[in-house]
């Protein structure tokens, strides 16, 4: 089963997240149209985390099946073992582009690594190999250490985007002035540890970076 009810998030991103999807999508469906990933009249479709759904997030052939879509040029099994990214929120707009939700509340959430079984490490970083050639990254920089979840989750894009041919944006959305969080109050001090972990992954200019967002939500706006 790759569908996990979450009930209701009692802090951090999750909690915020929740209340944004649920309580003021137009926030968010507001910075996609200023980030240019949809159009103004164009309406988005939030599949999660819904409360009519227990919150639930999405992992592995769920998360096709959630927005509707197949992997027809390069499936999903060939490219990463089961237990994939399990993704804070999907959505999908009328006219059929795929949204893929990565949130922070503060910036430790930003480092990780991975912590896949042998087998499945050795799936894994083939194939963030493959999208770091892609990408025209060097792959002396080891995508499963330090940053793995950005990493992963860019790879999925990669997939959806680039080997299938699919309409998918992914965003990447930090939420500003969480204080039971210590999270950053600005933009501003969300964008150097961004830069930092953009800079050991080697990601400067790419072909995703069109399709990659940073999306800045201040939680004042989720409590008023």
């Amino acid at each position: 089963m790759a569908r996990y009810e979450a009930k209701m998030g009692r802090k951090g991103s999750q909690k915020w997240l929740q209340r944004l999807v649920n309580e003021k999508p137009c926030l968010l469906d507001n910075q996609l149209v200023m980030a240019g990933v949809v159009a103004p009249t164009e309406a988005v479709n939030w599949l999660s985390p819904l409360a009519n759904d227990g919150y639930a997030e999405y992992r592995d052939e769920r998360v096709l099946a959630r927005l509707g879509v197949e992997l027809t040029k390069r499936p999903l099994t060939t490219f990463w073992p089961r237990g994939g990214p399990q993704w804070d929120g999907l959505g999908k707009t009328e006219n059929g582009r795929l949204l893929l939700v990565e949130a922070k509340s503060h910036i430790r959430e930003l480092k990780s690594q991975s912590k896949a079984s042998p087998k499945s490490a050795a799936k894994i970083q083939q194939s963030l190999q493959e999208v770091q050639r892609a990408l025209g990254v060097s792959t002396s920089a080891d995508w499963s250490q330090v940053y793995y979840q950005y990493a992963n989750r860019l790879a999925h894009l990669w997939l959806l985007r680039e080997a299938n041919d699919l309409p998918a944006h992914l965003l990447f959305v930090y939420f500003l002035g969480d204080e039971e969080m210590n999270s950053p109050k600005t933009k501003e001090e969300w964008e150097p540890a961004i830069a930092a972990m953009e800079a050991y992954l080697g990601l400067q200019e790419h072909l995703l970076r069109q399709a990659a967002h940073h999306i800045f939500v201040d939680v004042a706006q989720l409590v008023s």
